[in-house]
């Protein structure tokens, strides 16, 4: 019987450590309290906050992360990063074509491993659904954006 349970409890502990070791790169989750939308290996996904399998919002060449889900959950706001500039974009909580909503100067401060932090991350929504708050660029201050 001991060696039952101790053989249980190695399987048990390898699988833990192998889901956690498959899961490691999820990042920056997100919910409007039915599902979840995070960043995987540079795309967005979004899963039920029940659990389930995970669907592709994004699927672009380039980078996204920090997504954030509207107040009334029919948006997702992220900060992404296509053609070397960060900047905001958003798109359809269902998936889809993104949007840019901002346009600023390729600048040094970009870089995601700066002390400062990169520009135009997407910390939040007003709650009314219709601002994105993030920090403008070169001023240390947020910055709402109406879309």
């Amino acid at each position: 019987m001991k060696k039952i349970f101790f053989i249980a409890a190695i399987l048990f502990a390898y699988t833990t450590l192998w889901a956690a070791e498959e899961a490691r790169l999820l990042c920056f989750p997100s919910t409007n309290g039915k599902e979840i939308v995070f960043s995987y290996a540079g795309d967005l996904y979004k899963v039920p906050v029940t659990g389930g399998e995970a669907g592709r919002l994004t699927s672009h060449v380039g980078y996204e992360m920090f997504p954030k889900f509207s107040p009334d959950g029919q948006t997702i706001a992220f900060t992404g990063q296509y053609d070397g500039n960060t900047e905001v974009f958003t798109i359809p909580a269902t998936g889809g074509e993104p949007l840019r909503v901002t346009y600023t100067a390729t600048n040094r401060r970009d870089d995601l491993g700066d002390r400062m932090g990169p520009n135009n991350i997407v910390m939040a929504w007003t709650p009314d659904s219709k601002q994105i708050v993030f920090p403008e660029p070169h001023q240390r201050r947020l910055y709402r954006k109406t879309i």
